[in-house]
């Protein structure tokens, strides 16, 4: 019996070819677009659980009265681990310090290599539960040892066993491999730690930790635990709140530092502070990409029942004659199910194709490396259900209705259809036309307010600037005779080395002071280290004063500040007035347009600049323009290999790196249109088949008026204008929602665009081109068609 109901449903299929292919493809394209989201949703959600302690980790965190706000920041004082191991041990199974996840050239025979990675206390290896493929997780009890992952132990050393393998680190310390790990998972906070070093080697490469006169002073480590078997994590937050306030110098009490633990569970999706409090993070994406995926997938769900129902009505006939020869009601129900369910499985097998072919290019737009959970069963479970369900539900309209038709109206032709059957399908067609403009409108805000972020004006040159990082002592030793080199070759315009690139801030300082100032005033400003060249290497522009120059000795005790300094602190005239750093004395001598350093968004920091004397940590070069990029990095090369042969020749364009910065916004511009341009194909085959099916059922009032003289742009406008009624419909309701909606996201940007009304009207137009231009086809198709043929039977 099953076998029958089978066979009769794929022949209804076949036979029906262009309404099974729209049923098929539309329903394909939602599940499809919904299995992408949720493998993106489930990479998010899974987001360092590859850890088995996942649950008792957590970091150390600390808010901070800066500049009159309260702020968040990981960074912790290199003592913060043992203050907090001497006083709590029994809510804690580890406690460890840890440097910055930074690179270093790591350099085994001829190979050379940058390589980034942390510097660790030893039990790191059980408390992120590596999975060691060589040695044992006991490897960085000595300093000179060094843990390699996987991929890195490859690099270097092929099949080769690289244990007790001697590796040399920036060409000064030796250490020696002492293990193997797998490499973490993508979706790790830990990911780029592609080596572990012992926090005692940093504790001896950095002797001026040790010697620090207030240690509490500084905060440049991380500090992360494992809780105890038995505690609780919020009321171990609470114990530890005043652990470094307790601690800090009396002229450090005004930032009223505040510890607490932020488990590893909120580290990707709710890593956003604002004042103190954690407003969220990546979860919005979560949320907004979850009510897209289920959006689309509705409009796939519409499509399918929209086209079923229209298509029942045509079946009257039949359900009429199987009545008539004896067809139970249940029997006709299965039989409309079946074909229901066979449309589903059909669409459910495709729909994996078709992500298989896409995950790829998905992977590459959205960051992830995700896979098809072929092993997981919820997966499947998922899958499967949500085809039964869809199945069910939108065959059980047409199995109910038809099922209940009497044979004897059907055949004698006294069966008339409802007035407002078509009500529901109109319904169904606003929501999809709603829920697509919604997104066209979602997109453009988007893409408009990230073009706004890249037209904001940056307060220097980028064009042309490269940043190296210095990780050996051998080109500041050699810093003017490399200047001059690379001078004469006529590759270069300048050359500066500098605390921090560009393009972020690696130091902040407090302890400043000036007249005026509030003493009760916690001051935190970013403060970069440079050399004379930096402002002619970067191309600061001055509103005020003048450049760092050798011609004046005093500025090696002068700062150069930008406006968002001079109108945070409130100098008029500022050049030639004094800041104290420290209680030393420092002259402003030039005041610079703000440098956009972090995020785009976001107002620039009141920020100064002040020589320095020091190895600082990476060199920015100005590429002369008068000749080729490539030509003057060949130039540029030969120079650091004759005075820095240790290091591999490796640099970044500044541009490329500032382009980064709108990394998070273009992904979701590029999804949100990848999903609106699925949802108006969608849109578009269901009003494809209705408009097909429309012009099939007033084939004869057609060509009645065709005879009557009715010409084919009369026609045309006849079956178009109920299609262009629903989308302007639809267009009324999606704009404020739309509006609602992005005015909303706009709003977490300090720097935002606004949601000009042209935005609207270029949605709403465009709807409607693309309603008329789906239409128009079955219109004109019907409109030019024979009259005789319609009309001969009549």
């Amino acid at each position: 019996m099953i076998q029958n109901y089978l066979k009769i449903a794929l022949r209804t299929l076949l036979r029906n070819k262009v309404y099974s292919f729209i049923n098929i493809a539309g329903l394909a394209t939602g599940m499809a677009v919904a299995m992408l989201i949720g493998l993106w949703i489930y990479d998010e959600i899974s987001y360092d659980k590859s850890h088995e302690n996942y649950d008792r980790i957590a970091q150390v965190l600390q808010h901070n009265l800066y500049n009159g706000e309260k702020t968040t920041q990981p960074s912790n004082p290199a003592v913060m681990a043992e203050e907090i191991r001497s006083h709590y041990a029994s809510d804690f199974k580890y406690v460890l310090q840890s440097s910055w996840t930074s690179t270093h050239i790591l350099t085994y025979g001829e190979k050379k290599f940058t390589k980034s990675g942390n510097y660790f206390e030893p039990q790191v290896t059980d408390m992120l539960s590596l999975k060691m493929l060589k040695g044992t997780r006991g490897g960085l009890k000595e300093p000179n040892s060094i843990l390699l992952s996987a991929s890195v132990a490859k690099a270097y050393f092929g099949d080769t066993d690289p244990m007790n393998k001697l590796l040399k680190i920036d060409n000064k310390e030796v250490v020696k491999v002492t293990g193997v790990y797998e490499d973490l998972p993508y979706n790790s906070s830990f990911r780029e730690m592609e080596y572990i070093l012992p926090w005692e080697l940093y504790l001896i490469t950095n002797p001026w930790i040790k010697k620090m006169d207030d240690p509490w002073g500084s905060n440049f480590t991380q500090t992360f635990v494992q809780l105890a078997d038995n505690a609780d994590l919020d009321k171990v937050s609470k114990k530890i709140i005043n652990v470094k306030f307790n601690k800090v110098a009396k002229e450090y009490k005004s930032y009223k530092p505040e510890v607490f633990l932020q488990p590893m569970n909120k580290w990707h999706l709710f890593g956003e502070f604002k004042n103190g409090v954690n407003v969220g993070g990546r979860i919005e994406f979560v949320w907004l990409f979850g009510i897209i995926g289920i959006f689309v997938l509705l409009l796939a769900c519409i499509n399918f029942m929209n086209l079923s129902t229209a298509r029942s009505e045509k079946r009257a006939k039949e359900v009429g004659v199987r009545k008539a020869i004896g067809s139970a009601r249940s029997q006709l129900i299965i039989q409309f199910l079946s074909e229901s369910l066979l449309v589903v499985v059909f669409a459910f097998v495709l729909s994996i194709l078709l992500v298989q072919l896409i995950l790829p290019s998905f992977n590459e737009v959205a960051d992830k490396k995700m896979v098809i959970l072929w092993t997981n069963p919820f997966f499947w479970l998922l899958g499967l259900s949500f085809s039964l369900l869809t199945g069910l539900i939108a065959g059980s309209y047409p199995a109910l209705y038809l099922s209940s038709f009497q044979p004897v109206k059907v055949l004698k032709g006294t069966f008339k259809v409802g007035r407002y059957a078509a009500i529901p399908r109109k319904v169904l067609v606003v929501i999809q036309f709603t829920v697509s403009v919604t997104l066209i409108i979602g997109t453009i805000v988007v893409f408009r307010q990230i073009q706004h972020a890249k037209n904001r004006p940056i307060g220097y040159n980028r064009d042309g600037l490269i940043t190296m990082n210095m990780a050996t002592p051998d080109v500041h030793n050699h810093f003017e005779a490399i200047r001059g080199e690379l001078k004469n070759t006529g590759a270069i315009s300048e050359i500066t080395e500098s605390g921090s690139p560009t393009t972020e801030v690696w130091n902040t300082n407090g302890g400043f002071d000036w007249e005026g100032k509030d003493p009760n005033l916690a001051i935190d400003f970013p403060n970069n280290g440079v050399t004379y060249e930096y402002g002619k290497t970067v191309g600061w522009q001055f509103v005020d004063g003048r450049d760092f120059s050798r011609d004046y000795a005093t500025d090696s005790l002068a700062f150069v500040v930008n406006q968002a300094a001079i109108k945070f602190i409130g100098l008029k005239n500022p050049v030639g007035k004094t800041l104290k750093w420290n209680g030393k004395p420092f002259k402003i001598v030039g005041v610079i347009k703000d440098m956009v350093v972090q995020s785009p968004y976001q107002p620039v920091r009141p920020s100064l600049f002040h020589i320095s004397s020091d190895q600082e940590n990476v060199l920015i070069i100005k590429i002369n323009p008068k000749i080729s990029s490539r030509e003057a990095l060949s130039k540029i090369e030969t120079v650091f290999r004759k005075y820095n042969p240790a290091a591999p020749f490796e640099y970044t364009f500044v541009d490329e790196e500032y382009a980064k910065k709108f990394g998070n916004e273009e992904r979701v511009g590029k999804l949100a249109t990848f999903f609106a341009i699925l949802a108006i194909f969608i849109s578009c085959l269901g009003i494809f088949g209705l408009a097909s099916f429309t012009a099939e059922q007033r084939t004869k009032e057609i060509g009645v008026r065709k005879v009557l003289g009715a010409t084919v742009l009369n026609l045309w406008q006849l079956l178009s204008k109920d299609f262009v009624f629903l989308v302007m419909l639809s267009f009324l309701l999606a704009a404020p929602i739309a509006y609602f909606f992005m005015n909303s996201w706009l709003k977490k940007y300090e720097y935002r665009s606004d949601i000009s009304w042209w935005i609207f009207v270029a949605s709403g137009l465009g709807a409607l081109l693309i309603t008329l231009l789906t239409v128009s086809y079955q219109a004109i198709k019907a409109a030019s068609a024979n009259p005789v043929k319609s009309l001969r039977t009549e």
